[in-house]
């Protein structure tokens, strides 16, 4: 099944990197990068900032080699790591997705 793995850094820079890395090691598809502003409680408070997000589009079975690829290359201490299924798709889309998240 095709999953959106999301995760979020702090430059663009970083988030360039993991997206890179993921598509190179033919872990994932294709990765979409969108500058955000993140509000979330850390360190005992309120934070705002900015983010890059990168929602990087594979195969269920690539889920765990592309955590390891995202902390890999992550700075945060906590990084978000999490997932979506794709329940619904374009068959060539999806087929698309599980023909290019294999690893190489």
């Amino acid at each position: 099944m095709a999953i959106a793995v999301c995760t979020t850094t702090g430059t663009r820079e970083e988030a360039r990197a993991i997206a890179r890395a993921c598509v190179e090691a033919r872990l994932v598809a294709c990765a979409h990068l969108d500058e955000i502003e993140s509000c979330f409680f850390w360190d005992g408070a309120m934070q705002e900032e900015r983010e890059v997000r990168v929602m990087l589009k594979t195969i269920e079975e690539s889920y765990d080699a592309v955590v390891d690829m995202i902390q890999k290359h992550h700075s945060y201490e906590e990084p978000a790591i999490y997932a979506f299924k794709i329940d619904v798709g374009s068959a060539s889309y999806l087929q698309w997705i599980l023909d290019n998240s294999c690893g190489a």
